[in-house]
């Protein structure tokens, strides 16, 4: 199943679009996303969660039960894809609302980095924790930048208005925000560390 390409809602700020799920094979949510689902007419094939927050549990879909509160909903919903053989996964709802939540996010996604690819969309830009050799496409005058959670080292970088030089990024010292790309295609490498890279929608 590596190369089925799955939809996954969080309970984060929902989608000001309504996405076009009609390229993946999998569409799934946590408990508390699939309400957006439900008014927008997108069937999910499984919502997993303790579903504490739904007054009508549906029928008609697979209903997965994880009420172990040592981990978050993004935790165990990412668990169950692995488990099923998924090892590609868009990530929709992830940030937005409460910011504790997001960060969380963020830590789930370097735990899992070994395990799921995971890209993250929301209204305002794309991201992703990044290979030590990243290419990006399509990047042309976009606001591009990289957050170190919480260092990388060695970042060499081509297409950025701002380049680096094998030079490392601290979270808390030196972060890459807010960078332009001035080429359609931009490289990043790095050594050491953990890296998510956003890439601004506009």
């Amino acid at each position: 199943m590596k190369n089925k390409k799955v939809f996954l809602l969080l309970n984060g700020e929902t989608p000001k679009i309504v996405p076009d799920v009609s390229n993946y094979d999998i569409i799934c949510a946590t408990d508390g996303a699939y309400q957006y689902l439900k008014e927008n007419n997108i069937a999910p094939h499984f919502i997993s969660g303790d579903f504490d927050s739904l007054q009508e549990i549906p029928k008609n879909i697979e209903v997965i039960s994880t009420p172990n509160q040592n981990f978050t909903d993004f935790d165990k919903i990412l668990q169950i894809l692995f488990e099923k053989g998924y090892t590609k996964v868009d990530v929709f709802g992830a940030s937005g609302k409460e910011q504790d939540h997001f960060l969380g996010n963020l830590h789930t996604a370097i735990q899992f980095k070994e395990k799921i690819k995971l890209t993250f969309f929301d209204n305002n830009s794309r991201y992703f924790l990044a290979d030590k050799n990243t290419k990006i496409s399509d990047c042309k005058n976009k606001i591009v930048s990289l957050i170190p959670f919480p260092k990388a080292t060695s970042i060499v970088t081509s297409g950025l208005k701002y380049q680096l030089n094998n030079e490392d990024l601290v979270f808390g010292k030196r972060i890459g925000t807010r960078n332009i790309a001035i080429e359609n295609n931009v490289t990043i490498t790095f050594k050491t560390g953990d890296l998510f890279i956003f890439i601004n929608h506009k």
